[in-house]
């Protein structure tokens, strides 16, 4: 076993003929040294097989190299998916994240945010689980926050968010190039941001196709049992479904939520409608577990969560960097086409 002690900065100092401040310079990126330096000291740093630690980094910049990540979502639908992405973008800062999960309460919100700052985080990110507008976690906190998937109701904060119209205009315009021409929206709970905006930008695609929309847009809950019986209220009275598309009060249906999408396949096929030959559903989220297991799977809408991570952790670390871009950054979503 090698008792080699491991190189040191005084080393790729010397190795490169430097002085031991200019090659903490050269190796954090400080100062206003040539290029041919800095070159010179990460090619010493190379070949001695130099690792800063983190105590030391910390203590030439100032940083811990560590952030906090607040989430509301305590099932992980929402919070993982980010996670996996603000980890990508943190990952090439060198930066770790302490997780912590608030559980929608403000009161064990406030108590994370304390110990977060206690253990002199370099920013924060906090993702929520809807895309309704939230109270700012704080006002003159000493490191910078950014907002994922729940924006911030202050512009001047940095939020990240779906783009919830453009979701509804890609299944939209996805069911109209298959040939329909009545189409249903069953969505979630009318308090949730979320439905109200898929709801308001499928009014919107259909009137850019001349079209309207087949009775009224139907608000319930986030869940299967819903999607079944607001198909069945839809249904109801119709001729028989073997008489094809002219029985039905729809030929497509798009769903606010891929449960919901689920639920409403699982009913239209109990009542022997052909899919996606009769009616074609779409959905939204691509949750893979619902979409795939599905019958027929599900033609749904990506709301793109995991880039929604990936760019929160740009801009945190931007913003460490001392460059913010305060507002609100939206992240188009993407249709992922299957068999219903």
């Amino acid at each position: 076993m090698s008792n080699q002690k491991p190189a040191g900065i005084a080393d790729v100092a010397a190795r490169a003929g430097v002085s031991v401040g200019t090659a903490s310079k050269a190796l954090n990126g400080r100062g206003n040294l040539r290029e041919e330096t800095r070159a010179r000291v990460r090619a010493a740093a190379q070949e001695l097989e130099f690792a800063p630690s983190t105590v030391a980094r910390s203590l030439l910049t100032g940083r811990t190299f560590t952030v906090g990540v607040i989430t509301t979502d305590s099932y992980g639908r929402f919070s993982i998916p980010i996670m996996r992405g603000t980890e990508d973008a943190l990952g090439q800062g060198e930066m770790l994240a302490f997780l912590c999960d608030s559980r929608d309460d403000p009161i064990r919100e406030q108590h994370h945010l304390k110990r977060l700052l206690e253990r002199r985080v370099d920013g924060i990110i906090v993702a929520g689980r809807r895309t309704d507008a939230r109270q700012p976690i704080g006002t003159g906190l000493p490191v910078p926050v950014v907002y994922a998937l729940a924006p911030s109701a202050d512009p001047a904060d940095i939020s990240v968010t779906s783009d919830e119209h453009g979701a509804a205009r890609l299944a939209v315009d996805h069911l109209v190039r298959t040939g329909r021409r009545r189409i249903a929206h069953i969505t979630g709970p009318h308090s949730h941001a979320s439905a109200r905006e898929r709801a308001a930008g499928t009014l919107e695609a259909l009137r850019g196709h001349g079209l309207e929309l087949a009775g009224e847009p139907w608000f319930g809950s986030w869940s299967e049992a819903w999607g079944r019986f607001a198909v069945a209220q839809l249904l109801r009275g119709r001729p028989d479904a073997g008489s094809g598309t002219a029985g039905l009060p729809f030929d497509g249906v798009f769903c606010g939520a891929d449960v919901i999408a689920r639920g409403a396949t699982d009913a239209l096929r109990e009542a022997g409608v052909s899919l996606p030959m009769q009616a074609g559903v779409v959905g939204v989220d691509n949750w893979g577990v619902v979409a795939e297991a599905a019958r027929p799977p599900l033609t749904t809408v990506d709301l793109g969560l995991e880039e929604i991570g990936r760019r929160s952790g740009e801009l945190l670390l931007s913003a460490i960097d001392g460059t913010s871009a305060p507002g609100l950054h939206i992240v188009p979503a993407n249709l992922v086409v299957r068999e219903s």
